[in-house]
This record gives C-alpha cells, sequence and structure tokens, in this order.
C-alpha cells in the first residue's frame, strides 16, 4: 500500500502557485502580457512565475528569456493575421528542455507537464522543445495556420 501512495505522489508532479494561473488568465483574456516563463522550485514543490513579458516585446525577448541550461514551461501568446486579412492570436504552451540541462531537471519537468498544463485552459498548442531552432518563429507561424 505505501509503494501505491508514493506512486501516486510522484506521478501528480509539483504543486501549481495560485499566481500561475491569475497571470496565464491576463495574457489569455486581457491581452496585458506577451509571455510568461515558469520554473519549478524545488524547496517549494511548486511551478511558479519566473519572468512576465509586456504585452510589447518581441519573440526574440521571450527566446531571451529561456536559460540555455536549464528547463523552463512557458507561455507564448501568438499573433498573426490570416490570409483574409484577420487579426489572430493563438497561445502556445512550450516545454523548453535543453539537451545540456541536469538529468534530474529534465526528470522534473517532464513528470510535473501534463498536471501543469492542466491548469492553463485555454492553449491551443503545445510545442517541445531541447534546442532553439525548434522554436523557430516559423515553427510557431505554420502550427497556427
Amino acid at each position: 500500500m505505501a509503494f501505491l501512495r508514493s506512486h501516486s505522489n510522484a506521478s501528480s508532479g509539483m504543486g501549481v502557485a495560485d499566481d500561475c494561473k491569475h497571470i496565464f488568465l491576463e495574457l489569455q483574456r486581457k491581452k496585458t502580457h506577451r509571455y510568461v516563463v515558469f520554473k519549478i522550485d524545488e524547496k517549494r514543490k511548486e511551478v511558479i512565475v519566473e519572468k512576465i513579458g509586456g504585452a510589447t516585446e518581441s519573440y526574440d525577448d521571450f527566446m531571451a528569456s529561456l536559460p540555455e541550461n536549464d528547463c523552463r514551461y512557458a507561455i507564448y501568446d501568438f499573433d498573426f493575421v490570416t490570409e483574409e486579412n484577420c487579426q489572430k492570436s493563438k497561445i502556445f504552451f512550450i516545454a523548453w528542455s535543453p539537451s545540456v540541462s541536469r538529468i534530474r531537471a529534465k526528470m522534473l519537468y517532464a513528470a510535473s507537464k501534463d498536471r501543469f498544463r492542466r491548469e492553463l485552459d485555454g492553449v491551443h498548442y503545445e510545442l517541445q522543445a531541447t534546442d532553439t531552432s525548434e522554436l523557430d518563429l516559423e515553427i510557431l507561424r505554420e502550427r497556427a495556420h
């Protein structure tokens, strides 16, 4: 019985700080943020907000906010114009797991991803990336259309 209990705790992953959901809703509904970067705080055993990108920040600003050697979750609000000349927006959930990051970090982020992703209702697309080439702006553009 103890095995089952520890297994269920391990599969549930990390908790989610209250402001994660609140800030996501601000991005989704009010368009006050361009992106949000989340990290796992191992001491608190929960996902927390690490950085918020203002509505005027660029995709390059977003890319610069992702660490080169550690994992993160991120939300990016991608604006584009359709062939019919309509302004649209799609929200991407990004699981950033660079190949050079610690194995422990990769496992922790992978184990917690589904639970955290479920907290963010309204994400249109999900991307997993191990290096910056997998997050090229063209990839977002192709997925969004």
